[in-house]
């Protein structure tokens, strides 16, 4: 079996999906995995930006059926790779239309498509996330409550839906990702730092920050399983 594609969506903007995205690249460069990046945020390639210095990585427009053949070439020639796309805010539509050429390809790659789903309190969040569970079936969804948005218990809309239910059935989590201080994170998106040389270089409390929201997603990452 060959190494999993990791998708995080959300369907819209705002959702912070590039944080999510940046916190699974320097996951798993810390388990020395090979990976390559794929930023569908064509129009604010943030994730991109931060790490093309320190991984491979592809700027992909997944607005049309060529990007998506392009994305299953880059999966089927780096086997030994595990591929992480960050999508763009207007992803759901382009799953709708073409989301099944990566889904029909799964097995001929031999690898198994991960979704990262991140949500904020809003409804919108989970109407986008059935949207998408329709568009693409086969898949393994994991919900992403955005702590940024509040503590846990404050998804109460997506904590008590049906759409938890039938995720939990499916053998997807619902994870919580922690939130990190503001003067953090602006640091990270400003100074285009990827998290591993923020690590380092940025000043000792607001490593000690970043410190201890590495080791909370490293916890949170670690129950999805990435075999």
């Amino acid at each position: 079996m060959a190494k999993n594609i990791y998708l995080i969506g959300g369907g819209k903007g705002g959702v912070g999906k590039s944080l999510v995205s940046m916190a699974t690249v320097d996951f798993l460069l810390q388990r020395d995995e090979d990976l390559v990046l794929v930023d569908a945020d064509t129009s604010n390639p943030d994730v991109w930006k931060t790490y093309k210095d320190t991984a491979r990585t592809e700027l992909l427009d997944l607005d049309n059926a060529d990007g998506w053949i392009e994305l299953i070439n880059v999966a089927d020639s780096n086997q030994e790779s595990v591929i992480v796309i960050n999508t763009a805010a207007r992803n759901n539509k382009s799953v709708n239309a073409y989301g099944q050429i990566l889904s029909n390809t799964l097995p001929e790659l031999r690898r198994k498509l991960v979704t990262l789903w991140v949500i904020n309190r809003q409804r919108d969040s989970l109407e986008l996330l059935k949207e998408y569970m329709d568009a693409i079936p086969d898949t393994v969804v994991h919900v992403v409550r955005n702590g940024y948005f509040g503590e846990e218990r404050k998804f109460e809309l997506y904590n008590s839906s049906k759409r938890r239910a039938l995720i939990e059935e499916r053998g997807g989590l619902s994870l919580t990702f922690p939130d990190l201080a503001d003067r953090v994170s602006d640091d990270i998106y400003s100074k285009r730092m990827n998290i591993a040389l923020a690590a380092k270089e940025l000043p000792l409390g607001n490593r000690a920050e970043l410190c201890r929201w590495r080791a909370e997603v490293k916890s949170m990452l670690e129950q999805i399983g990435h075999e």
